[in-house]
């Protein structure tokens, strides 16, 4: 293990944590942005999908610039732009620069999301075992410090880019100057890493670096259940306590920020569990621990019970994300090797969007049309399709060779086409 890998890194973990915070001081104040601006209720929505459609955008236009230039070199100038569009949406005044700042923000976070994840994917190609998860850690942590400070700016009041602009004059140059030892695991970007024959012999194998989405289908499907999930959790939570379960204003907030804790815990000791057991065994207890949580909520008498379910979701789908992203990066390499393995994450990344943009409006309308609990149940069956393609998590054992992730035991032997 190189001091070189060990700095890359730690770097990116810092970038993963610096994109959980901005992107919690976006959502966890829309109130206040809406109020700035004076968007209507009508309006807002608008406004929100926008994001992720434009992040999905900027994601497919990821998948093409890194055939040019090195994913680190995208990433280090995507995380700028992301932090001075939140500081934009913080600063202006009027609904056009709302609606630019929006954009830009949504592009450069299409873009900073492929990039990373491209590096960490390379990464723990490079470790030879299973550091995923800690980057996606590193991002949850930085979504709690955001809603802290989020909190902290709402309680005394302070205007929004009163609010913004301390943190984007720390984290801007801190991540600029991090992103010296960005690791690219073909040798690009920030620090250079060798690439080991084996994988070299792959990836010249592997017609020029071509992916089908034949191959991603399974971990799209998944991706987008997962988003649902999540989606449902940031954006219902509050409201189901509240209006189904009877809780106060107050209690109101906690399964969110429960949900955040225990999404750390579980991806804080989940590269552990992926070392012990295997991918396969991971995923299918987080879907089974995500369905029972949905279950749970579904069902709750009362507030407590509500917020042991939401616990429940917070440790189940918080290993499904990581682990499906480094799953498209591993199947990919096998087939076309490095440039593939990154058209794969950027594709993939399009389907944390969708599930985003599909999650709120679909409980929204069931629980209008039906009722709330009912709605709950919804992304619990959604989740369990996760167990049909569990087995496309499984590395491919005979293609390992130096530098790749070891196979776990447990997944020897299951494969990783068949469904």
């Amino acid at each position: 293990m190189t001091d070189v890998l060990r700095r890359g890194r730690a770097s990116l973990a810092f970038g993963f944590l610096v994109q959980g915070v901005a992107f919690a001081l976006l959502v966890t104040r829309i109130p206040a942005i809406q109020d700035r601006y004076g968007v209507s209720d009508a309006l807002l929505p608008v406004f929100l999908a926008a994001v992720p459609v434009l992040a999905g955008i900027g994601s497919v236009t990821t998948e093409r610039l890194v055939r040019r230039v090195p994913a680190s070199r995208v990433l280090r100038w995507s995380q700028p732009v992301v932090l001075l569009a939140l500081l934009g949406v913080g600063a202006g005044e009027q609904l056009a620069g709302l609606a630019v700042s929006l954009a830009a923000f949504g592009l450069a976070v299409g873009a900073l999301d492929a990039s990373m994840n491209m590096l960490g994917v390379s990464l723990q190609r490079a470790y030879g075992r299973s550091i995923m998860l800690s980057f996606h850690a590193a991002y949850s942590l930085g979504g709690i410090a955001g809603a802290s400070l989020a909190w902290m700016g709402a309680h005394w009041q302070l205007a929004l880019w009163v609010s913004y602009l301390p943190v984007v004059l720390v984290l801007m140059p801190a991540v600029l100057v991090g992103s010296r030892w960005y690791v690219d695991g073909e040798g690009g970007g920030g620090g250079e890493v060798d690439v080991p024959e084996a994988e070299a012999a792959v990836g010249a194998g592997g017609a020029g670096g071509a992916v089908t989405f034949k191959l991603l289908l399974p971990l799209c499907v998944v991706m987008t259940v997962a988003y649902i999930g999540d989606s449902t959790v940031s954006n219902w939570s509050a409201k189901y306590l509240q209006d189904v379960l009877g809780s106060s204003e107050q209690s109101a907030t906690v399964p969110y920020n429960v949900y955040m804790v225990t999404t750390l815990l579980g991806r804080t000791l989940g590269d552990f569990g992926v070392r012990r057991f295997g991918a396969v065994v991971v995923v299918r207890a987080g879907a089974l621990s995500a369905a029972a949580g949905f279950a749970v909520v579904a069902g709750a008498p009362g507030a407590w019970v509500g917020m042991l379910g939401f616990t429940l979701l917070g440790l189940g789908l918080c290993v499904l994300v990581p682990q499906t992203f480094a799953a498209a990066g591993r199947r990919a390499f096998a087939q076309g090797g490095p440039r593939a393995s990154d058209a794969a994450v950027a594709r993939l990344n399009v389907f944390n969007y969708v599930g985003f943009l599909i999650g709120s409006p679909l409980v929204g309308a069931l629980g209008d049309a039906w009722s709330y609990r009912g709605a709950m149940s919804v992304p619990m069956v959604l989740v369990l399709v996760t167990l049909v393609y569990a087995r496309s998590f499984a590395p491919e054992p005979d293609r390992y060779g130096g530098g790749h992730e070891r196979p776990h035991a447990a997944d020897v032997g299951r494969g990783s086409n068949g469904l």
